[in-house]
């Protein structure tokens, strides 16, 4: 009997530290967006959010792109908004309004394709079905996320030179699994860094300055003074101790010019800096990165055991 088309529980991503390796898996990337489902059924689309809530009046132009899904259909993606660089941008998604950024829908699965329940089928054989049956009916601004035949250190190297959010593996033989976290699905976040330095207070610190490696550089991108509290001060002020050097970390300071978010230190600015080794490795949340390579409004979330973490 034919399977009717319905809203479904997405399947969820677990966090991991470090994402598995090996032929079995495969890797896509971690997209900063909205998860939503896009369902035809009886001749009409809905494009659901993850929690049933209506998509079609904000993106009626995914909408009308889905159109051309067969009927009684259900796929799984993602809606992005791009910035002028193409990277997906959860600040302007948040914000779309008159400036109008791109909007794409990015679709990664195929759970029910013209009245069939594929979900038990293998990942890998959805894929197929959805680039075949699916995708190939489909335009802009409807697109594939694509598996990434790359080893996955070039991957993650080339996830942070971008300022991208991170990477996800899927297990090639795992089937969909409706609202669960099994593990079949992993997803590995890029946007620790290394504290290279901070701006002092009386007996502690006022802003942390932290980056990131690309390669062998420690490249800055930012300093905050957010997300601290009493308890979180007295522990990085005391992992500190012995990491003092006079030389700064950072292969990209001092920086020529102050831009427009005043993320930039200049040589002036690192007049205010005392410099560390770069071996505590932190966690720390942002709205987004700027053109320039910083980040905006980064907070603090917290240590990471990780030390060194170049090259991760």
């Amino acid at each position: 009997m034919p399977t009717k088309a319905t809203f479904i529980e997405p399947m969820l991503l677990q966090p991991t530290e470090r994402l598995p390796e090996g032929s079995s898996w495969s890797y896509e990337l971690k997209l900063d967006g909205y998860r939503a489902l896009a369902i035809k059924t009886g001749g009409s689309v809905r494009l659901r959010s993850r929690n049933d809530n209506d998509f079609n009046r904000h993106y009626p132009a995914v909408v009308q792109a889905l159109e051309a899904l067969p009927d009684e259909t259900v796929i799984d993606g993602e809606v992005v908004a791009l910035d002028e660089a193409g990277r997906p941008n959860f600040n302007l998604l948040q914000n779309h309004g008159p400036a109008k950024a791109p909007i794409c829908y990015y679709v990664f699965d195929l759970l029910v394709l013209a009245g069939r329940d594929v979900m038990s089928e293998p990942l890998a054989v959805r894929r197929d079905l959805l680039t075949s049956r699916v995708l190939s009916k489909l335009g802009e601004p409807v697109r594939h996320s694509p598996e990434l035949n790359v080893s996955l250190a070039d991957l993650i190297a080339s996830v942070r030179e971008h300022g991208l959010e991170g990477l996800v593996a899927k297990r090639l033989d795992s089937r969909y699994e409706p609202g669960r976290r099994s593990g079949a699905w992993q997803k590995m976040r890029l946007n620790r860094s290394e504290l290279g330095g901070y701006t002092p207070a009386r007996n502690s610190f006022d802003a942390l300055v932290f980056g990131h490696y690309r390669g062998a550089d420690l490249v800055y991108v930012a300093r905050t003074r957010n997300g601290f509290t009493p308890l979180s001060r007295d522990q990085i002020w005391r992992h500190f101790r012995g990491l003092e050097t006079v030389d700064c970390p950072f292969v990209n300071l001092p920086e020529k010019h102050a831009g427009r978010w005043g993320y930039e230190l200049t040589a002036d600015k690192m007049k205010e800096c005392r410099w560390l080794k770069p071996q505590v490795t932190a966690e720390f949340e942002f709205v987004e990165w700027t053109p320039d390579g910083h980040l905006r409004h980064a907070r603090f979330i917290r240590l990471r055991d990780d030390r060194g973490a170049r090259g991760e």
